[in-house]
């Protein structure tokens, strides 16, 4: 009798402590979101500046502007991670377009309030880039868990899901071409 209730003591402390497992795995998840959401409202926050800094010396490029807006608006109403990671995606596509038109214009590049925002941006996209690598191990942990005998049971009982890792755009995978970026 002792026996059985030892067993069955062990089973459920097992069960509790894996499934203590999962919820922390899960959480650190989400707190690893959260610090790219505060990078990523800090540039939403830039976005604004470069623009009408840019705006003043680049008259003739309204579509990136307006692209670039739209993007900003719809990311800050975002409201799942899936989302967001597809218009972050095209703010990338968008902010290059812009980085790269800039060297068109030679006054705007000696501006020294754009050299301070893109200095800024600069900087914040590093920020993304280290809490982007840091949320991508907390989802791996988590899917670990999620995926490993024996907590696998439990993540199947309590509704546990494996969560996507960030993934770079199809397009920033694509070699740059210094020739074609000096030729446009």
């Amino acid at each position: 009798m002792i026996l059985i209730i030892g067993i069955i003591v062990v089973l459920l402390l097992g069960a509790v402590l894996t499934y203590n497992n999962l919820v922390g795995a899960r959480n650190a998840v989400e707190n690893a979101f959260g610090t790219i959401d505060v990078m990523l409202k800090k540039r939403y926050d830039l976005i604004p500046n470069l623009i009408e800094v840019a705006k003043t010396y680049m008259k003739h490029e309204n579509e990136i502007f307006t692209n670039l807006a739209s993007l900003r608006a719809r990311a800050t109403t975002a409201t799942n991670t899936d989302e967001k990671v597809a218009i972050e995606n095209q703010i990338s596509g968008a902010m290059k377009n812009l980085l790269i038109s800039v060297e068109n214009y030679p006054d705007l590049k000696a501006s020294e309030q754009f050299t301070m925002l893109q200095r800024s941006w600069n900087e914040t996209e590093e920020q993304i880039s280290a809490a982007r690598r840091a949320y991508n191990a907390a989802v791996t942990a988590y899917n670990n868990a999620v995926d490993k005998f024996p907590s696998n049971i439990f993540a199947g009982m309590f509704n546990f899901k494996r969560k996507e890792v960030f993934m770079i755009a199809e397009t920033e995978r694509q070699n740059v071409s210094a020739k074609a970026l000096f030729n446009s």
